[in-house]
Order: structure tokens, then C-alpha cells, then sequence
């Protein structure tokens, strides 16, 4: 038992360690490379941590952490646990993710996008940076279907925060216009929609799909107002540039 514990212990110390930002870079090294060369769960953990603290040099702490999402890589799929239970406490989620992709299958990616997305449901949320870390991240995975992409998307376009629906909407570039224009075009027209900045990226990634615009041409055509109206306009029913 009191091996065990100090084992513990020396463990915890070397996390420490390797998430002192105020420490020497080779400090954080060694550490880094003896969580490494543990490989147990714990340490893992312990390096997924590395994520969470922001260095006193900038280029240093980028080497570092993309070094870390190498490493957990490397580990392979042991690794997945101990970087699902990371995020599920962390609001930021750009670095963990990247290890996700390159360890998962499709899947398995689509598994604990899921799970993060069933934990990001839309609406007023004091720190919005995990959900946009999510659905970029989301929408720049190239194995995602059009299908898988645009039902995941959707119902952020009309998220409570601003740059949470810009996100989503610039997610849906280059998607199929069929599946597009339907939550996008909704977006556009419901009556909260005060954003000009909303408006004109909804209508430039409808023109730049020419994504159809059905029985609700005229209504789209109707809600290009303003500055809007001096760039965008409904054409043969679809978004055209003037």
C-alpha cells in the first residue's frame, strides 16, 4: 500500500512539473518524457493537462503542446479515455481534438463528437470557446458526410452567441447547397437575427453554393435589406452578388 502511494505521489509531482508554466522549458521536457514513458492511464491524463496552461513564451508553449498531441498519438487508442475525460473539464478543446482525429476511427471520432456536442446543447453559455472549438474543429474533419456535418451544424446557427453561430454557418462552406439551404435560410429569416454580420455571412455562403432557394425566394429576397442590399440579390432562386 505505501508503495503504491508513493508511487502516486511521484506521479503527481512529475504532472506538476510538467505543467508549470512558470518552469524552464528542458524542466517541462523531462517531465513531458517521463509521462510519456509511463503510459499508464494517470500519465497520459497527466499530459493531456499540458493542454490547459498557457507557457511564458508563446513559440515554446505551441512546440510543447503540439509535441504532447504527438506523443498521446503515438500512444494509440489507450489514449482515448484519459483525452475524452480531459475534455469533458476543459473549456478549450482545439489540441485534444487534433488527437481524437489521428487516433479514432470514423466511428469513433463521430462517438465522442457526439458526446460533445450532447454537452454543448444550444443556448446562453458564459464561456462559448468550447463550443466553437468544437464545431470548427467539426467542420474542418474531412471524413465527416455531408449528412454527418450538416445535422451536427445545424442547430448552432441559431445559437444564443454570436461567434458560436458564425462559426456553425461558416462550418456549412462547401456542403451540399440542398442540405444547406434549409437551416441557413431559417437562420436568415427569423425575427431575433439582428446581426448584419449574421446576415451577410448566411448570404454569402448561400450565394456561394447557390444553394436553392424554394418557395422562400421571396422571403429571402424580402430580408436583403439595408447594406445588404447594395451587395446580395435573388436571382432565378438563388443568392446572386450584384
Amino acid at each position: 500500500m505505501f508503495g503504491l502511494f508513493s508511487k502516486d505521489k511521484s506521479l503527481q509531482k512529475t504532472i506538476d512539473r510538467a505543467t508549470n508554466k512558470l518552469a524552464q522549458q528542458p524542466d517541462r521536457w523531462a517531465a513531458l518524457e517521463k509521462l510519456r514513458s509511463d503510459g499508464s492511464d494517470a500519465a497520459l491524463f497527466g499530459l493531456c493537462k499540458r493542454f490547459g496552461i498557457t507557457s511564458m513564451k508563446g513559440v515554446e508553449d505551441e512546440q510543447e503542446k503540439l509535441w504532447v498531441v504527438d506523443a498521446l498519438v503515438e500512444a494509440g487508442p489507450v489514449a482515448l479515455p484519459p483525452v475524452l475525460r480531459y475534455m469533458k473539464g476543459s473549456d478549450q478543446l482545439s489540441f485534444p481534438l487534433r488527437v481524437v482525429e489521428r487516433v479514432g476511427d470514423h466511428s469513433k471520432v463521430l462517438e465522442i463528437a457526439d458526446e460533445l456536442f450532447a454537452s454543448e446543447q444550444p443556448g446562453y453559455v458564459r464561456m462559448p470557446e468550447r463550443r466553437i472549438d468544437l464545431i470548427r474543429w467539426f467542420s474542418e474533419w474531412k471524413l465527416a458526410t455531408d449528412d454527418e456535418m450538416v445535422s451536427r451544424l445545424a442547430p448552432y446557427v441559431t445559437d444564443f452567441d454570436e461567434n458560436v453561430r458564425f462559426a456553425a454557418i461558416e462550418g456549412m462552406t462547401g456542403r451540399d447547397p440542398e442540405k444547406i439551404g434549409p437551416p441557413l435560410i431559417a437562420a436568415l429569416l427569423r425575427p431575433e437575427e439582428e446581426s448584419n454580420r449574421i446576415k451577410r455571412t448566411i448570404l454569402e455562403v448561400l450565394e456561394r453554393a447557390q444553394a436553392p432557394l424554394g418557395d422562400q425566394a421571396s422571403a429571402v429576397a424580402a430580408a436583403i435589406t439595408g447594406p445588404l442590399a447594395g451587395d446580395f440579390h435573388v436571382d432565378g432562386g438563388v443568392v446572386k452578388k450584384r
